[in-house]
């Protein structure tokens, strides 16, 4: 009986000693899983603020986004809150084919440029508000970057 009693703990001690020895690694795994994603979440954030930081902007980005922020500056002087959005709209989408942007509606670049020209024109308060959420067509990183570039402007 005492032989079997042996067998019988080896036989039930070493599953009980690999599940211990599974569940401790599993949490060392969960743990270092955690902080290799907040890592990787540090590194996107850092990206995403130098590629939207007006400072980093190469020569050709800058000029395009400088005539962005011009012409959102005349087009606001020349109209008002309520205007036709399409032929804005129609106008960054030139101004960018002259500088060779294709996905201009997606670039970070249109929407600093747009916050530095309504900066510039002096929109504040409900008419600035009211063209950013028109500008950004509602779009909420779109309208932020709007703000990023006006708050950025001189």
């Amino acid at each position: 009986m005492c032989l079997y009693s042996g067998n019988l703990k080896q036989l039930l001690l070493y599953p009980a000693l690999f599940g211990l020895s599974i569940a401790i690694n599993g949490c060392s795994f969960s743990d270092s899983s955690k902080s290799s994603s907040e890592s990787s979440k540090s590194i996107s954030d850092s990206t995403s603020s130098i590629i939207s930081s007006p400072s980093s902007i190469s020569g050709k980005s800058k000029k395009y986004q400088n005539e962005v922020a011009d012409y959102t500056m005349a087009y606001v002087k020349s109209s008002h809150p309520g205007a036709d959005y399409n032929s804005f709209l129609k106008g960054l989408s030139d101004i960018a084919a002259k500088e060779g942007i294709t996905n201009w509606d997606q670039d970070s670049l249109t929407y600093l440029g747009i916050g530095i020209g309504l900066k510039k024109a002096g929109v504040e308060g409900v008419p600035y508000e009211t063209y950013k959420k028109n500008f950004a067509r509602g779009d909420s990183k779109k309208m932020e970057e709007i703000q990023d570039g006006y708050e950025s402007a001189e």
